[in-house]
C-alpha cells in the first residue's frame, strides 16, 4: 500500500531559512511542496523518508537564496493491484459505491463489481445487496459509514496540470463531471467475490 520512490529535486533555500541545519530546511521544504499532493504516474505523497544526497549548493544573482539538487526517497501511497484494503463507504449512487481511507477519498467500486444481484435503492439512496437463502432473498443494505473490505482493480491517473483556457466543451460540464476529472488519482475497487464487502456480513455468521 505504501512504497517508497527515489526522487530529484532542485531545493531553493530562502535566506530566512539560512541559520538552520540545511538537511533540516530541505526536510521541510520538500514536504511542504510534496505531503499530501499527488505526483503523476508516482502516486499521493505522505511524507520524507531519508535524504540520500546532497549536491552543491547555488546562490543566483538577483536571488539571496540557495538552490541544491537533492536525491531523497518518499514515502507513497499507491496500492499494488489485486491488494485488498479496508475503508469506510463515503457515498453512494447510481455510478457506484464511493469509499474512503481517512486520508484517501477518491476509491470507486462500480455496480458491475459489487456483490451480485445489487440494485440502487433510489428513495435510500444507498446499494442493496439481495443476498439469496434458502428461506428467501435478504437485502443487505451498504450504509454510508460502514467498514467495507474491497480488492483494488484498476488505476487511474489523470495529469489536472494547467493546460490553457477552457473549451467550450468543458465549459459545458457539470460540477460532478468537473470534479470527477479533477481527480489526479482515483482506485477501482471491486467487491464481488467472498470474504469482501461490508465486514458485518462476514462476521455476524
Amino acid at each position: 500500500m505504501f512504497v517508497l520512490v527515489e526522487m530529484v529535486d532542485t531545493v531553493r533555500i530562502p535566506p530566512w531559512l539560512f541559520e538552520r541545519r540545511l538537511n533540516d530546511a530541505i526536510a521541510e521544504e520538500l514536504n511542504k511542496k510534496l505531503a499530501n499532493k499527488v505526483v503523476y504516474n508516482v502516486g499521493l505523497c505522505v511524507c520524507l523518508y531519508d535524504i540520500t544526497k546532497l549536491e552543491d549548493s547555488y546562490i543566483f544573482p538577483g536571488d539571496g537564496a540557495s538552490h541544491t539538487k537533492v536525491h531523497f526517497r518518499y514515502m507513497v501511497f499507491r496500492p499494488f493491484l489485486d491488494e485488498i484494503v479496508t475503508g469506510k463507504i463515503k457515498g453512494c449512487s447510481p455510478d457506484g459505491v464511493c469509499v474512503t481511507l481517512g486520508y484517501f477519498d477518491d476509491i470507486l467500486i462500480p455496480p458491475e463489481s459489487l456483490q451480485q444481484p445489487a440494485k440502487f435503492d433510489e428513495t435510500e439512496q444507498v446499494w442493496v445487496w439481495e443476498y439469496e437463502t434458502d428461506e428467501g432473498t435478504h437485502d443487505l443494505y451498504m450504509d454510508v459509514g460502514e467498514d467495507v473490505r474491497l480488492r483494488v482493480v484498476d488505476e487511474t491517473f489523470v495529469d489536472t496540470s494547467p493546460t490553457g483556457p477552457s473549451t467550450a466543451e468543458s465549459s459545458t460540464a457539470t460540477p460532478e463531471e468537473a470534479q470527477r476529472k479533477e481527480a489526479p488519482y482515483t482506485l477501482t475497487g471491486s467487491i464481488s467475490e467472498p470474504g469482501l464487502g461490508l465486514l458485518s456480513w462476514w462476521t455476524n455468521g
